[in-house]
């Protein structure tokens, strides 16, 4: 599989859908950009499984992506997570995501976390006669602290750096891509009585990817990462001692301009220059600002670009746990609509879940996605070893 046509394979399945066919609806599909879109992929299976929800769910070990303000109220001292996701099997059999996250509780008020995320789009052969195979991929690592300001309510911060290498051969004029960024976030939990239940009650955002442009070289149009505002509710109803059950909904809005589009009457060079002056030459924070209010169709299109996301869980015990839920994005701005589905078995030294997901259109490429975590507490391991 030649260079070109795996990264179109990238593009269409984080951006586009390949369900809009009509010319009206053509006109109006105007996603909105960015560069390592592998950033935005949900690297858990509990999270997956619930349609892509976790700024306000209760604290995992894969918080870190979701909102690292949660792990102040993790009741295990630390624990360390592997994601394994086999990306687009639907297209192709060899690209994959890796998520490795991890956490550590300093006293009873604070958390460092961190995590690592490998996306590998698999062997790609060079098509300009010289027989080369290369392994393009994009990565990031990062790290944040958490800490409780009251028994109710946590901040976090996290700084990341992200590497993007998908150049073609090291002679032409692109080069492998950096960028750092940082993420600030919040996280509120209490207890409400709902009739004779009391019901424990999450509320939390996260703004993640705020930092630099990324260039790959060639020109001087540097592209902006995907950053990100995600707010989350989620209400915890425990049915009796062993029964209890989540319900959960999140919304996400990519915060990057929109991508000028050429108007009929614009020359192609007037576009170039436009393009230019009030995209690339943007900074990332104006970005932020600018992607409040510049979309070509008014405030109605930037509703449009809001993703909604909502979700339920059933546990027994603390053990067992079934997900549901479902994802929607507007079709002017990517139509990823799709249905999940996960199960969870939880022991006292280690967890695995697995997600799936059904999309509501069986073009779609991100149907039949699996997801798989295996998640170890070191408060279990440590007593484990206490026993023997």
């Amino acid at each position: 599989m030649n260079q070109s046509f795996r990264l179109t394979i990238l593009a269409l399945a984080v951006l586009v859908s390949t369900t809009v066919t009509a010319q009206d609806k053509r006109n109006m599909f105007n996603p909105v950009n960015t560069s390592v879109t592998s950033q935005t992929i949900a690297p858990d299976a509990r999270a997956a499984g619930m349609g892509d929800v976790g700024a306000a769910t209760d604290p995992d070990v894969n918080s870190q992506y979701w909102n690292p303000a949660k792990y102040p109220f993790n009741i295990s001292r630390a624990g360390v997570s592997l994601n394994y996701t086999p990306w687009l099997r639907q297209l192709v059999s060899d690209i994959d995501l890796a998520y490795l996250a991890g956490y550590y509780r300093i006293g009873d008020y604070s958390a460092v976390s961190a995590s690592m995320r490998y996306f590998s789009l698999g062997e790609v052969q060079s098509n300009d006669g010289s027989a080369l195979t290369i392994n393009p991929y994009e990565m990031s690592f990062d790290v944040a602290y958490s800490l409780m300001l009251s028994e109710h309510f946590s901040l976090g911060a996290a700084v990341r750096w992200i590497y993007s290498d998908l150049t073609y051969n090291f002679t032409d004029d692109t080069s492998p891509g950096s960028a750092f960024a940082a993420d600030l976030s919040c996280y509120y939990q209490n207890y409400i009585n709902i009739g004779q239940r009391e019901c424990q009650l999450g509320l939390g955002m996260n703004i993640s990817n705020i930092g630099s442009k990324i260039t790959f070289g060639g020109d001087n149009r540097s592209e902006f990462i995907p950053t990100n505002l995600r707010l989350g509710a989620s209400l915890m109803i425990p049915i009796d001692e062993f029964n209890k059950f989540t319900i959960a909904a999140d919304a996400n809005k990519l915060l990057v301009p929109t991508y000028p589009k050429r108007r009929a009457d614009e020359s192609e060079v007037d576009y170039d220059n436009r393009l230019q002056k009030d995209y690339y030459d943007v900074s990332s924070i104006s970005g932020i600002f600018k992607s409040f209010g510049d979309a070509p169709n008014g405030f109605s299109e930037e509703m449009q670009e809001i993703q909604w996301s909502v979700g339920a869980e059933y546990t027994y015990n603390d053990k067992f746990s079934l997900r549901a839920g479902y994802h929607n994005e507007s079709e002017n701005k990517g139509n990823r609509k799709y249905f999940t589905f996960g199960a969870g078995f939880k022991m006292s030294v280690f967890s695995l879940d697995a997600g799936y997901v059904v999309a509501t259109a069986k073009s779609n490429p991100l149907d039949q996605t699996l997801r798989f975590s295996l998640s170890f507490d070191m408060d279990g391991i440590k007593d484990l070893f206490k026993r023997r």
